[in-house]
């Protein structure tokens, strides 16, 4: 009787190789590989798979997922080789992150933080942003999406009193050869409008429908620093979305505030916001309307502002964008310095990835050489605290301001 012989496989990791020195980023604990910078794939990888990334000679360098549609080839999970990409790497980052937001949620009583930050908390293409008692997920790359099980059952061991949201009906997932989801994971579904607490004010987030995963908490040290600047002031709120800005200047003792957006709903929040803070309604306006056309015609009535809030959504993807979005910036802080009151305040802000912080300071003197103004730069602002950029990815540094005194 011949005996049988049974072969088992074994699974093997595929790995990516590296061309002659393009292993320098990722000796840097850069953690992004591009599609220009591998050499050849040995093995199969379907998309999101993780992946072993090699140099020229086959060391080993980093543990990363793979998206074969992107330029962004690999993005890396680890830097050590004998950790795995499962469950337990996920609550040890998660749990790690957690450390320093919910220290920063103490000292600041705060009930609502970004929780994961992407590549600068070690989870490329991941955020996640904590609403009161809601978990808002948000995934961006196809490493992210492959490891969505493993993701969500660890923020359910690591926050099971949170109830979980998907939010990932981004665009940029198309780059991903991802289409856009959203909907209900797990606990209770978001109300309409959740109210969360920043800095002693109140503010209603939409979840469901609201900007981003709802709201922008990126901005809210730079909602609180627009205090300061407040009192007695007449403010000018430029892309006011739903007036977290606006219930900031009240807080702060301003005579009034106009908070201008192109959305009727957007507005109709902030009004609610300013009510909910009990401040007086008589002081805000709320008009809709294009930004860009108001400015030109407060500038031809005359109007003027003591201090002008200059928050503008995303004028620029991609490269081929920059200089189209470099001349929208300047533009927009031109008509706003000849708008302001001499000795005015113009907080402005830019949160593309792609504008630096020396070219947007360029755009601003540029703005103001065209307006006749001098201007002086008193206070820089950034992303809040929980939003970190992590010192091996400076790209994680998008969100860029300037406090500038107008002459």
């Amino acid at each position: 009787m011949s005996p049988f012989i049974f072969w088992y496989p074994i699974i093997m990791t595929a790995r990516l190789i590296l061309s002659r020195g393009r292993e320098k980023s990722l000796l840097r604990r850069h953690p992004w590989v591009f599609s220009g910078a591998i050499s050849r794939i040995e093995g199969n990888a379907i998309s999101g798979e993780t992946v072993d990334v090699c140099d020229h000679k086959g060391q080993w360098l980093a543990r990363a997922a793979y998206s074969p549609q992107s330029q962004i080839r690999a993005r890396v999970w680890t830097w050590q080789a004998d950790e795995n990409i499962d469950i337990e790497f996920f609550v040890r980052r998660i749990r790690q992150a957690g450390q320093w937001r919910e220290w920063l949620a103490r000292a600041d009583d705060l009930d609502s933080y970004r929780l994961i930050a992407g590549e600068s908390d070690g989870l490329p293409g991941i955020t996640i942003d904590k609403f009161a008692g809601y978990l808002v997920v948000q995934l961006l790359s196809a490493g992210a999406e492959y490891q969505r099980p493993a993701l969500i059952t660890a923020l359910q061991q690591c926050y099971p009193e949170c109830s979980v949201y998907d939010r990932s009906d981004v665009s940029v997932r198309k780059k991903e050869g991802l289409p856009l989801t959203q909907g209900f994971i797990s606990g209770q579904q978001p109300p309409e409008l959740l109210p969360i607490t920043e800095h002693g004010m109140k503010l209603l987030v939409n979840i469901k429908e609201g900007h981003k995963t709802g709201y922008y908490l990126d901005q809210r040290d730079s909602r609180f620093a627009l205090r300061r600047y407040s009192k007695e002031a007449r403010v000018l709120n430029c892309f006011s979305y739903t007036g977290g800005f606006a219930v900031s200047a009240l807080l702060g003792g301003c005579k009034e505030v106009i908070s201008v957006d192109t959305s009727d709903a957007a507005l109709d929040v902030a009004r609610q916001n300013v009510e909910l803070n009990q401040l007086p309604l008589d002081k805000a306006q709320f008009i809709r309307d294009d930004v860009f056309k108001l400015l030109r015609t407060y500038r031809e009535t005359g109007e003027k502002f003591d201090v002008i809030v200059m928050d503008p959504p995303k004028f620029v993807e991609n490269k081929n964008q920059l200089a189209g979005a470099c001349r929208g910036y300047k533009d927009i802080n031109m008509l706003a310095m000849q708008l302001l009151n001499p000795g005015g305040i113009l907080l402005t802000f830019s949160c593309s990835g792609l504008m630096t912080v020396e070219l947007f300071q360029k755009i601003i003197a540029d703005a103001a050489l065209d307006a006749g103004k001098t201007v002086q730069l008193v206070d820089q602002l950034r992303q809040a605290a929980d939003h970190p950029v992590i010192s091996t990815y400076p790209e994680g540094l998008y969100l860029k301001g300037f406090v500038c005194y107008v002459e």
